[in-house]
């Protein structure tokens, strides 16, 4: 008889530091955890279709003087986005726990709450200060300058946490204990 999976849910903002936290829950875990990463799943759109609006388009727009870059989700966007929550629900379904990294806006957390109902979900809200996510976006070098200011007062919306972290005060091992250690994992 396999084991009920159990999931962690981690929602915020790019460049919060959700992977880095996956990572470091996934080495102090009892159990193993796969860690599922939304930005895998975008790497499987063709070329273009990630500044497309059939995929995901992008706009930069100046909000108090600073670029803020609103995300438009086509048809083949939101086809791929629903279709990876039902992967992560077969995962599951075969025994997998998994650490989910995701940004969620609009429906996703009630698409989540669907198809993921039977589980036994831990759903955590990952935040910093904008200044602190800025900074994080400049430094990596590999996002477009503007995408957490626009997602940082959407990400969190209309969404219950079971527990919440901020990243901007703590490093990822110490909300990785945190998480490791409200939830028995």
């Amino acid at each position: 008889m396999t084991k009920p999976a159990r999931i962690v849910l981690l929602n915020g903002v790019g460049s919060v530091g959700k992977s880095s936290i996956a990572r470091a829950l996934q080495t102090i875990t009892r159990d193993t955890f796969l860690h599922v990463q939304m930005d895998v799943f975008l790497e499987m759109l063709p070329e273009g279709k990630l500044n497309d609006p059939d995929g995901f388009a992008f706009e930069t727009q100046l909000e108090n003087g600073k670029p803020s870059v609103v995300i438009r989700t086509g048809p083949t966007g939101e086809r791929l986005m629903r279709g990876m929550r039902r992967a992560i629900a077969a995962m599951a379904q075969q025994g997998n726990n998994l650490i989910v990294d995701d940004v969620l806006l609009g429906d996703a957390a009630a698409d989540y709450a669907g198809v993921l109902a039977g589980f036994e979900v831990f759903r955590i809200g990952v935040s910093a200060p904008l200044d602190v996510l800025e900074t994080r976006e400049s430094q990596r070098g590999d996002r477009l300058i503007g995408l957490a200011r626009w997602q940082y007062d959407r990400v969190h919306q209309g969404i219950a946490y079971d527990l919440e972290l901020d990243a901007g005060a703590a490093t990822p091992m110490d909300c990785a204990k945190r998480i490791k250690d409200r939830f028995s994992l």
